[in-house]
């Protein structure tokens, strides 16, 4: 078994902080993507929930909380 190490909370730490940031900024948009055709506000939050997984480090963080690379 491995010794616990200080990553992972400290990871899971950073993508709660992250999650939280990246979904008061959607909603923030919010109030502007309301008035668009409901196809366009799918098309937009669908977007916004892929970039979460893509644009920002979600597999790099975990790779790291696991293994302490980055890559």
């Amino acid at each position: 078994m491995n010794e616990p190490t200080w990553r992972k909370p400290a990871g899971v730490l950073a993508i709660l902080l992250m999650l939280t940031l990246w979904a008061i900024g959607v909603a923030m948009l919010s109030p502007m993507v309301g008035g668009w055709h409901w196809v366009l506000q799918l098309a937009f939050y669908v977007a916004a929930g892929i970039a979460w997984l893509w644009v920002l480090p979600m597999r790099r963080m975990l790779l790291w909380m696991e293994t302490g690379r980055w890559r």
